[in-house]
This record gives structure tokens, sequence and C-alpha cells, in this order.
């Protein structure tokens, strides 16, 4: 059985002109594991129990906005704060995991191809939506009036509200 040089055909030219220089399997073997090797070296588990024990961490002060332990949380007559406080941990966990569980930290940059303008339409989304639920009962621009007898007397009343009425039957 003879052996056939490929790169000594008359049409190996032609297709070599064509569509490039050609590329024999085991050079693409080659360069298949050195880039999965180079993908998968995330340099260990040290990291990840780390993220965790920061996870555990964050949902003891989660906890600790509406729990007494281990002292007091200093505000508990505001409550808005404890929401904004519970809201920047809340973000902050997500985040952690995004970027450690998910493996987004090891991404390319085309991420941000597909967060950032996700990330815009949900402030869009968010600016857009919140006034108009906000303001649904204040009767603004052709609106005014338009909130049904039906609609108050199923919506939900403020426990000002509740009290006041009470008082009012009295």
């Amino acid at each position: 059985m003879t052996h056939h040089d490929p790169h000594s055909s008359p049409d190996h030219a032609a297709s070599e002109v064509a569509h490039g220089p050609l590329v024999h399997r085991e050079d693409l073997k080659v360069d298949h594991q050195f880039t999965h090797a180079e993908h998968d070296d995330h340099g260990g588990n040290a990291k990840y129990w780390y993220v965790f024990l920061a996870l555990c961490l964050l949902t003891a002060m989660s906890f600790w906005t509406y729990a007494d332990f281990p002292f007091p949380w200093p505000f508990h007559d505001q409550p808005h704060v404890g929401w904004a406080f519970m809201m920047a941990v809340s973000c902050t966990k997500a985040m952690l995991v995004i970027l450690f569980f998910m493996h987004v930290k090891y991404e390319a940059n085309w991420k941000y191809v597909l967060t950032i303008p996700a990330g815009m339409m949900s402030i869009f989304l968010w600016l857009m939506l919140v006034p108009d639920v906000g303001l649904r009962m204040h009767g603004l621009g052709d609106f005014s009036g338009q909130y049904s007898e039906e609609r108050w007397l199923y919506s939900a009343a403020p426990a000002d509200a509740d009290k006041a009425k009470e008082k009012d039957k009295h």
C-alpha cells in the first residue's frame, strides 16, 4: 500500500488558497486540551469555602435585623433602615453566588454584552412601573377618580386607616 501525501496533490494548492492552510486533527486535539485545562483551572476549593462562610455571615446579618441576636438591632424603630440593610445584604449575597458558584467571574468579556442591556432594561422598567403603582390611587391626570368602589373595598388598607375607621364607628 502506498502512502499518499496530501500536500503533493494538485487539488491541495487550490484548496489551501480557498480555505487557508490545512490543520491536522492532532494539532486541534492538543490545542483543545490546553484550552480546556486552562479554563478549568480556577485555583482550588478554598475560595468556595470562603464564599460559603461569607454567605453564612451575611445571612446572620439579615437575621439580626429582626432578632435580638447577639445584641439588639439599633434601628428597630426605623423599619426602612432595616429594609435597606436587608436589600444591600441580599444583593451582596446574589453577587457572590453569581460570580463564584455560577462561574461568571471567569467568563470572557462577552458577559457585559448580555448583562448591561438587561440591567438597563430592569432599571427602566423600575422607573416606569413603580411610580405608576405607587400613585394609582391619587388621581393624577386623566385617571382621577378611576379607582372604583369595588377596588377600594378589596384593596389592602394601611393599619392606621383601620384604626381611624374603628374610632369613627365608636
